[in-house]
């Protein structure tokens, strides 16, 4: 089945409803599904008349705005395939990762095109497309031709979507979403945002403006850069929300937080938002409870997935306890709720770099570790990707007699309710002389503290570090956190007025560009503890 082919039926049965809602040149617009599924199929036939068929990929740099999901969408409709790199992607990413996947299509902003000017893999590329007039390029305008009734059918395993990663180790790897995953991580996250035809929900990221489309949910796209959410205009997103009585919301932490502190700065609560979502990077309970505080009709929800798979488990903030609370205070880690009931999802005993493979039942069941026993986390289901393309398996997937399982890299444990407790990334656990200390452990204590407003722990030249980022840039007392960390064995405390973070959420601690900098810095200002 070809994805865009819920879309189809939401233009026929709600043509009028408004579908996406965005501000462009300082003017708000709203797009009824009816008209964007109509430019979406006039798009597609003017670049059916240029020659594009099934199975063409089309490489993407546009912002999140109506455009974006027009051109999307004409794409599914020939059964052409979209290309999205990590927004950080320099030139020679841009070389590798179209020499891996050759478009024949360019998309994008105005300012994107002057990538043809430094990029000879993008000047080989034979249609640009984009939505003002630049030399060389196809205006959607003059891209409009009779509306397109075809919707090329499609096997489920035809690409749809193909997500390159930041490719950090220097090989980016190529993400494949094919019709039936996007088809199968729109039941899953449908289900768990609980999508509601005629509801208003503020779209903070771009795959769950395609999961709206298909439920019949209007997506108002934040005005600001999401690029930086944490560095968003909070009073004009307040402005969206009030203004549109908007009733749900899923974003970074970075990007709630930014929010709720500008409506308790105020006084001014957001009483329309009824279910808030957190997912991307850990939601850490300071953030949760503030969020409480600045939405409170709202039940807060952390979600916990990946690229590969999301979403993979989910709580909400009402079902967290005060012994819970006291656990991630007192160093188990983050919790983060039960598996999603659309996936598999196992704890194994860590497997470093070791390449599983195909294995038998009985060698997966010895590799599981028992309940309140921290492992590698593992996962398996129609929503979680398969394997990278032209990787087989790699480190990252394994196969157990016939069915595949994809290793998050994330290590955690199940409690004795089969809840999920988070405890970092495999390659940022500090392991030495005196045992095993889990980032997010220590992390989780820490960020209780409402004047911190990030912490990360990371292992430098052989001692246990722990790095402070207050609140606003302001003054940390570390003598409480000493008090409090006295079971962590940490060597030393270091402030910094920013620790760096993912360029996508703006919410995930990058530990090896920190351990880099804390190794060039020296350790003139670190306190001993």
């Amino acid at each position: 089945m070809n994805v865009v082919e819920l879309v189809r039926h939401q233009a026929e049965i709600r043509p009028l409803a408004p579908a996406i809602i965005d501000v462009r040149n300082g003017r708000e617009r709203t797009l009824t599904v009816g008209d964007l599924y109509d430019r979406a199929a006039r798009i597609a036939a003017g670049l059916d008349a240029r020659g594009v068929v099934a199975g063409d990929a089309a490489l993407i740099f546009y912002p999140m705005a109506a455009e974006l999901y027009v051109f999307l969408l004409a794409l599914f409709q020939l059964g052409a395939v979209g290309i999205f790199l990590d927004p950080s992607a320099g030139r020679e990413q841009i070389e590798r990762c179209c020499n891996i996947y050759p478009p024949k299509v360019f998309f994008g902003s105005a300012r994107a095109h002057l990538l043809r000017i430094v990029s000879p893999a993008v000047r080989r590329i034979d249609l640009f497309v984009g939505t003002s007039w630049q030399p060389g390029t196809v205006t959607f305008s003059s891209l409009h031709a009779e509306h397109r009734n075809d919707v090329t059918p499609l096997a489920d395993t035809a690409p749809a979507l193909v997500t390159f990663t930041s490719g950090s180790t220097g090989i980016p790897k190529a993400a494949v979403r094919t019709h039936q995953f996007l088809l199968a991580q729109h039941r899953a996250i449908a289900a768990s945002l609980k999508l509601t035809a005629g509801t208003v929900d503020l779209t903070t990221l771009p795959i769950f403006v395609l999961a709206n489309l298909a439920s019949g949910v209007c997506s108002v796209l934040p005005q600001c850069d999401m690029r930086a959410p944490a560095s968003c205009d909070p009073g004009l997103v307040i402005d969206q929300i009030e203004r549109h009585k908007i009733n749900s919301t899923a974003a970074s932490p970075a990007f709630i937080e930014r929010v709720a502190d500008e409506c308790i700065r105020t006084s001014h609560p957001l009483t329309s938002l009824r279910k808030v979502f957190l997912g991307g990077a850990p939601v850490f309970p300071g953030v949760l409870q503030r969020a409480q505080r600045a939405f409170p009709n709202a039940a807060l929800t952390t979600i916990y997935g990946s690229t590969e798979a999301e979403p993979m488990a989910g709580i909400r903030l009402d079902s967290i306890s005060e012994d819970d609370f006291a656990a991630m205070r007192n160093g188990r880690g983050l919790l983060v709720g039960r598996a999603s009931s659309f996936l598999e999802l196992r704890v194994i005993r860590e497997q470093g770099d070791r390449r599983i493979g195909r294995i038998s039942t009985s060698d997966f069941a010895e590799m599981i570790v028992p309940n309140e026993s921290p492992g590698e986390i593992v996962v398996s289901g129609e929503h979680v990707l398969g394997a990278y393309l032209h990787e087989e398996y790699g480190v990252n997937k394994f196969e157990v007699e016939g069915v595949r399982w994809h290793r998050t890299q994330d290590m955690g444990y199940l409690d004795s309710r089969n809840r999920l407790w988070l405890l970092g990334r495999c390659s940022a656990k500090v392991r030495d002389h005196r045992g095993t200390l889990y980032p997010l452990a220590v992390e989780c204590a820490v960020q209780h503290d409402t004047r911190i407003a990030r912490c990360a722990l990371v292992d430098v030249s052989g001692e246990r570090v722990l790095v402070i980022q207050p609140h606003n840039g302001g003054k940390f007392n570390s003598a409480a956190c000493e008090q409090q960390l006295g079971w962590a064995g940490l060597d030393r405390l270091v402030t910094l007025r920013r620790i760096p973070v993912d360029s996508r959420h703006n919410a995930k601690v990058d530990y090896p560009e920190l351990k880099l900098r804390l190794q060039r810095r020296g350790w003139s200002s670190a306190r001993l503890f």
